[in-house]
């Protein structure tokens, strides 16, 4: 099939439990893919194929899957909703030409409804909504396009009105047609009937059928005027209208239905048939030159054009490696050499598979438009882009936050060192916001993500999947040592033991250095009371002692050394002694200058609603907070502040208990501060007490 007119790239996207893999499920059914549907709440369903995933009911990794509807093809993902994973989100996004929205009937627009609304926004993704769970108790279809409105500042066209409500919701009136569809008790989605619109809501339907004309035809002058002087539009100018203004994002289809119950999951795939735009149809991703600016030149979708596509996942699963890409022009043939820009290195494409979860079925090329995937792919990571080796080129690529918790951790015994090297390599390949890093103090492994739920779940995949046993420790700040007043100080080293001895004398200040400086030695003798060739010794040994302090061996920063005077022995003067020297001096002088335990400081940026803004401050304030900056949005406020690392473990936790589960936020380094006297005191005693329990 090669009619790019007839593909459709979409995702399906929101909340945790508003229902977008049992909507998934369902469009699998109808489009004859899966023959028996699988429960969420089963742990059965057909994406969410994780053992993890099956346990908790929720979707962690997004997953891939092709149908066809009425001649056209679909290449569907289900994306997670929780906002430690949010990275699927935006990674899938990044790849789709339309999606779907699914919002609870009762939850209503729900907090990572909003980051993923943002994420589509900023992605300029077309998208149809889809209100959930009209069956359920508290379901409000107007409440929900109430809130579409107000919190995510949208416009729902409506497309759909819902016969009934709750335990007694029967169908859809389609707005548009002026139809009721209506399901019997059976459950089986093809058992509906098509009726008059019932009585009690032709009036309700008309005026929505007024408003839906209205808004579509704003998108044609010619046709708006004409149904201004009484004429009635064609239905298929009114479907084209709607068309594009969805393309524009002005406005969103919102259709209603419950996906468990199978009423209404026909009219989604009809209105992604109809309105989600087609490959060809989206405006072309940017080329970016090698420092990723946009170059002028652009990806246009054909089969014609150079190939190009991007890497958006890898997985690894029992086959070996799978990269996951997005066909933006060009083919794709078994056998072709692919160039990755980001390496400058080619590699054959052995076997190409389209995925449907975690089956697969191989297949020999591929085209403009096509989600597939590779086997085998070496050095390719996610957002790379792949390319003919004639014409390189770089799409946009993408940019992912920065993990903002860590936690140590240590393989129980010695046979699991080398299958946990191996098992986190392919997990921080999978996952581009998963970092490991070896503190050079402890020599343990640090794991960094993006939440408490993400690393718990890493560390259940390594002991689950790869078998790797491990003792988890608690999250640890990195604390520092510095001075804080100047010191004059002179120290001789000297040592007679038959033939020739050790001589040096050093005279010395030693005083506070410029923030972030590090280790500062400077020389000032004048005359050849110390000669030139030992300076190098001396420096060095005053370095080697910056790795220990004297309160608790933290590492000391900003330190400044300047060597004024000194003695030495024309026999017994060596650069050793004059190193050992400088160690002696450090030792004796650094308890004398004030020694001061420093904390780092991070940078944090809080996404709240407006009416927990005052909780938030009060409660950043009370974690020795100092707030910088705020800054009202459309739909919240964000609020600056710089807080030391160590009150920030649990953050999240507290958040979202705050803000209902709506506040999101980010953290970076910025600086290191003193630490109050209380904390420094507080810890000193725990690293005693760590020391003499490994004694």
């Amino acid at each position: 099939m090669t009619d790019l007119a007839r593909y459709r790239n979409i995702g399906i996207f929101a909340h945790v439990d508003a229902g977008k893999t049992t909507t998934t499920e369902r469009i699998l059914k109808l489009t004859g893919k899966i023959h028996k549907t699988g429960e969420v709440h089963d742990g059965e369903s057909t994406t969410d194929f994780m053992e993890q995933e099956a346990e908790r009911g929720i979707t962690i990794q997004s997953a891939a899957t092709t149908c066809f509807w009425k001649d056209y093809r679909m290449n569907i993902i289900d994306t997670p909703g929780h906002v430690d994973f949010t990275v699927e989100v935006y990674r899938s996004l990044k790849v789709l030409d339309g999606g779907v929205g699914v919002f609870c009937g009762s939850g209503g627009v729900e907090p990572q409804s909003e980051t993923n609304w943002r994420y589509a926004n900023d992605s300029e993704v077309a998208r149809i909504i889809f209100v959930n769970k009209m069956d359920r108790m508290g379901a409000d279809f107007y409440r929900v396009v109430k809130q579409v409105k107000d919190v995510l500042g949208a416009n729902p066209l409506i497309m759909a009105l819902p016969i009934g409500i709750e335990d007694d919701f029967v169908g859809i009136v389609d707005v548009l047609e002026k139809k009721a569809y209506v399901w019997d008790d059976t459950g089986l989605p093809e058992n509906f009937t098509v009726q008059d619109v019932p009585a009690d809501m032709v009036d309700k339907v008309n005026e929505y059928h007024v408003q839906l004309i209205e808004t579509a035809l704003e998108q044609d002058d010619d046709l708006l005027m004409a149904y201004m002087e009484g004429e009635t539009p064609s239905l298929a100018d009114v479907k084209r209208c709607i068309r594009d203004g969805t393309r524009k994002l002005d406005f969103f289809p919102t259709y209603c239905g419950s996906a468990f119950k199978n009423k209404g999951v026909q009219n989604i795939l009809d209105a992604v048939v109809d309105y989600l735009p087609a490959p060809a149809e989206v405006d072309p991703q940017d080329l970016t030159d090698e420092f990723g600016e946009p170059n002028g030149n652009k990806a246009i979708v054909s089969p014609t054009e150079p190939f190009r596509a991007l890497a958006f996942k890898i997985m690894d699963d029992r086959f070996g490696a799978l990269t996951f890409i997005r066909i933006y022009s060009g083919t794709l043939n078994k056998g072709d050499s692919i160039l990755n820009s980001f390496t400058g290195k080619t590699e054959r494409v052995g076997r190409m598979v389209e995925m449907h979860a975690n089956d697969r079925t191989e297949i020999s090329s591929a085209q403009a438009g096509d989600i597939i995937a590779i086997v085998g792919m070496k050095n390719v990571q996610t957002g790379h882009t792949l390319c003919d080796p004639k014409h390189a080129c770089t799409l946009e690529p993408m940019v992912f936050p920065e993990p903002v918790i860590s936690i140590a951790v240590a393989p129980a015994d010695k046979g699991s060192t080398e299958k946990m090297g191996i098992a986190i390599g392919k997990m921080v390949a999978e996952d581009p916001t998963f970092k490991v890093e070896t503190d050079e103090d402890s020599g343990e492994t640090i794991l960094r993500g993006m939440g408490e739920l993400h690393l718990d779940i890493k560390v259940d995949i390594l002991k689950r999947t790869y078998g790797v046993e491990l003792t988890v420790g608690k999250p640890q700040v990195a604390y520092r040592e510095t001075i804080t007043k100047e010191i004059d100080d002179s120290y001789t080293h000297k040592k007679q033991s038959g033939g020739s001895g050790q001589f040096g004398k050093i005279d010395y200040k030693i005083r506070p250095g410029e923030a972030n400086t590090g280790f500062t030695f400077v020389s000032k003798v004048v005359g050849g009371n110390v000669p030139k060739e030992f300076f190098p010794a001396i420096e060095k040994g005053f370095r080697g002692m910056m790795g220990e302090g004297v309160m608790a061996g933290f590492p000391v920063l900003d330190v400044e050394v300047e060597l004024y005077d000194g003695g030495f022995h024309a026999v017994d003067s060596s650069a050793i002694a004059f190193e050992i020297a400088a160690k002696g001096a450090f030792r004796q002088s650094i308890p004398k200058a004030g020694p001061q335990l420093i904390e780092p400081i991070m940078k944090v940026d809080v996404y709240t609603p407006d009416d927990h803004v005052g909780d938030v401050i009060g409660d950043l304030n009370r974690r020795r907070g100092m707030i910088k900056d705020q800054e009202a949005g459309v739909t919240g406020v964000r609020v600056k502040a710089d807080v030391p690392l160590s009150e920030m473990f649990g953050y999240i936790g507290s958040l979202r208990t705050m803000t209902s589960g709506r506040g999101q936020f980010s953290m970076e380094f910025s600086h290191y501060n003193p630490c109050p006297a209380n904390v420094a005191e507080s810890v000193i005693e725990e690293v005693k007490a760590r020391k003499a329990a490994k004694k």
